[in-house]
This record gives C-alpha cells, structure tokens and sequence, in this order.
C-alpha cells in the first residue's frame, strides 16, 4: 500500500457552492471518489473524466451499505486506485464516522489526509441568520446526536437542555417526540426551536415555534427529513420574528 493515498473530503451541508477551495482541488486530483447520498451530484464534475466514481449511499435510516463494507470497499479501490478521495456531507469529524474510516484504512498501511467541510450544524443556522451563539443571551453551544447507537435520545441532550446554551441536534427528526418531552419534562415547553429541512438547497423549508407548538408547526409547514433542529433562545433572532416584533411595535405606536 505504499504511495496509496486516502483523503477525507467534507462536501459541506448541501449547495455544492458551500465546499472549500482545498477540497475542490482534491477532487480534481482524484483518480477515485466514493460518495455518499447527501453529497451534491455537481461537486462529481470536479473530478477527472476517467476518475472511478462509486456511490456508497449512506443517508439515515437508508443504509444500502454498511460501515464495514464501505471501510473494505476504500482500501479494495486503493489498491488499484492511488488516489483515494471519500466524499461525506458536512463535516465527516461531525457525526460523520470519519474517524472510523481513517482508523480502519490505516492499518493497511494507507496514509491519510482530511479537508474538513462546512458542518451543517454551523452552516444551515447561519444561512438561516439564527446565531449559535450572542452576547447576553447564551454561553455557548451543543452539537448533539438525536439518536445514539442504541437508537436511543442522547442522555447529552437531557444535561444541555438545564443550560442556557443553544442545542443543535443532526439526526434527530425521528426523536422529535421525545426532544419535545425532554424539554416539557422540565419546564422549557416555551423555548424556542427550528427545524430546518433540506437545508441550503432550494427547496429549503424551516417551521419555527416553540417545544410546545413545534410538532403542530412541522404538520402545518410539511416538513420532513433530511433536517436538522435548533433548540434555544437565539431561535429569536431569526429574520422572521424579528420582522414580526418590529411590525407590532410600528402598530402600537
């Protein structure tokens, strides 16, 4: 496996316009690229014409392959193939299993490099203007999986939900339900929260409210997945109800 490259390239949270200069390089040094279901298929015409392009289709809870094949499958193209890229959504350190990828490859010798990309959990908030973080109203923030291997809500969420920081939870649509009774369980049903759908795409949707309207929102808004959610105060500051609150103090006036 010696001079066998693998080299883990983030694609970023959707719009193919999203992904760094370094990785669109990467990709156009490719001589083989292994793809996920959440990748733009434009960011494929980077790559060279003779480039092996392999979907891999990972998307939640649309596996059609697992991990560990996807860990053979790179290290079988790297042994005809030099230049290994593997193509993730996001930011593949992010909930990503990124570093399960490396560790494996690594043992057979393969050197490794990673470009990281913009992880939606930053990304998709900030094209939606809703901070992460604000002076005089929280101290940080949370990124948090909505379900843990075991299929079960994250025990994270339940400690973050106590602070004032803003919670951003991937994968968590499913769990919706029981997010919203975490929250009301001890006495937040009035927080505000975001869930954001296709996120940077055009067909981009987001329903606002608060924990405890927040699943008759989603209803009226027809959302679905892929979304990420915001849980916090800073839901607030987005342009809507910013909007809002300015247009009701100009009626009042």
């Amino acid at each position: 496996m010696k001079n066998r490259k693998l080299t883990l390239v983030g694609a970023g949270p959707g719009d193919p316009s999203l992904i760094t200069l370094k990785a669109v390089e990467a990709l156009k040094q490719a001589d083989a690229i292994l793809y996920d279901a959440l990748v733009h298929p434009d960011l494929l015409n980077y790559a060279k014409e003779d480039a092996l392009k392999i979907f891999v289709g990972k998307r939640a809870g649309e596996h059609s392959m697992k991990q560990e094949a996807i860990n053979q499958l790179i290290v079988e193209t790297a042994l005809t193939h030099a230049n290994v890229i593997r193509l993730k959504g996001g930011d593949p350190f992010i909930f990503g299993r990124g570093y399960e990828e490396l560790e494996y490859v690594r043992r057979f010798g393969i050197s490794t490099e990673v470009i990281p990309g913009v992880s939606s959990s930053t990304g998709l908030t900030a094209l939606q203007q809703i901070p992460l973080t604000t002076r005089g109203i929280n101290d940080g923030f949370w990124v948090i999986t909505g379900s843990t291997s075991e299929e079960k809500l994250s025990e994270d969420l339940k400690i973050a939900a106590q602070t004032n920081a803003t919670i951003v939870i991937l994968m968590g649509y499913k769990k919706l339900a029981q997010i919203v009774t975490a929250y009301q369980q001890i006495g937040k049903g009035n927080i505000p929260i975001a869930v954001i759908q296709n996120g940077s795409f055009e067909d981009e949707r987001i329903a606002i409210g608060t924990i405890n309207t927040i699943e008759e929102d989603i209803i009226k808004n027809k959302l679905g997945t892929p979304a990420i959610i915001v849980v916090g105060e800073v839901v607030k500051l987005h342009p809507s109800l910013i909007k809002k609150v300015v247009e009701e103090n100009i009626s009042h006036q």
